[in-house]
């Protein structure tokens, strides 16, 4: 990192203006005064020395919403985008609406390094009551159960859940309940996947709850152990998965077990995960219900973990089941597959 006044000509710059997303190129051959604080200066590798240079002009520097944003570890990228979003964000008061939120978010625990993620996500929450809105609103979540850092936790990587109206947060506890989920284990889904209730229980929740019990699975105890199963699309997330195993001979049942075993299931990129650890399994002896006790296996390594282990076993000479060929450290392996060729050779 450089700054401005230290690089002597010649040098070629790339100059990002704050508010826009093109870059102009210019080439210093003298020395020239630069007014302009420098926020950001990256070398990089060519001929000669050039740089990325993303600049504040001084009539923003004096702006007293950059200067606290700047100082609460915002950067020009972060500043641009949060005024893209909302560009009534300058007319916010800083003394009365954007400091007291700030000030509330870190009493209640919030990592002072994800405040400026929190407003480029959601600048408009500067634009809600504390009192009426945000700190009701957070009273109430921290009501429905699990610990209060769980919640802080989904604030500043959900911080849109702050915008929703209590009718609303209802609306998806009604729903959690009617899977039958217990009173105590609302919080714990709705920390773990705050996105919930930004979904509509009719067009998305209800019929996706709906699809994975007809598998036979128990929806309520899936989300549970993985609660983003929900807010996954049925026909560009789920349908292709269930057809891919359909289409390899596993039957739904089948199917359902394995959802039922493995929440993360549908969760794994089909053409980067799912494809290629199947086409490898059936390359191997391993019946199919090897797979359906064991689905985890899609969350392994293949190049690390699941060819490197198999080769090893098949170079032994001895078998052993895919749920301990995976999920035992190396030295239990290695142990695991000695007992069985001391065994072996006394038979």
């Amino acid at each position: 990192m450089k700054s401005f006044s230290s690089i002597q000509p010649p040098h070629c710059f790339h100059f990002a203006p704050f508010f826009s997303s093109t870059s102009i190129r210019f080439c210093i051959r003298t020395p020239i005064p630069f007014s302009a604080r420098v926020f950001f200066c990256q070398a990089k590798s060519g001929t000669n020395e050039s740089f990325n240079i993303k600049v504040l002009p001084p009539t923003l520097l004096a702006d007293p919403h950059i200067v606290y944003l700047m100082e609460h570890g915002m950067n020009s990228d972060q500043i641009r985008t949060l005024m893209r979003r909302s560009p009534a964000f300058a007319r916010y008061s800083l003394e009365d609406k954007i400091k007291p939120l700030v000030e509330f978010f870190l009493e209640l625990g919030v990592p002072k390094e994800q405040i400026p993620i929190i407003l480029t996500k959601r600048p408009q929450l500067c634009a809600l009551s504390l009192s009426k809105n945000i700190k009701p609103t957070v009273k109430f979540l921290e009501s429905l159960g699990a610990d209060k850092k769980q919640w802080v936790k989904a604030i500043y990587r959900f911080p849109t859940l702050l915008t929703y109206s209590k009718q609303k947060i209802n609306e998806k506890v009604d729903f959690l309940l009617e899977l039958g989920i217990s009173d105590e284990s609302i919080g714990r889904i709705l920390t773990r996947f705050p996105n919930i209730v930004g979904c509509s229980v009719e067009d998305n929740l209800r019929p996706t709850a709906t699809y994975f019990r007809s598998l036979g699975v128990d929806v309520g105890a899936l989300l549970l152990r993985c609660p983003q199963m929900i807010g996954l699309s049925i026909e560009a997330n789920i349908k292709p998965v269930t057809e891919f195993f359909l289409e390899r001979g596993y039957t739904l049942e089948e199917i359902g077990t394995m959802i039922s075993r493995c929440a993360m299931l549908y969760t794994y990129s089909l053409t980067e995960t799912m494809v290629p650890k199947l086409d490898f399994f059936m390359t191997t002896d391993y019946p199919k219900s090897e797979l359906v006790n064991f689905p985890q296996y899609f969350g392994y390594s293949l190049e690390q973990r699941i060819k490197p282990r198999y080769a090893r076993m098949k170079a032994s000479g001895v078998r052993v089941v895919l749920n301990r060929l995976l999920s035992v450290t190396s030295s239990d392996f290695e142990e695991i597959l000695l007992k069985k060729l001391k065994k072996l050779q006394v038979d």
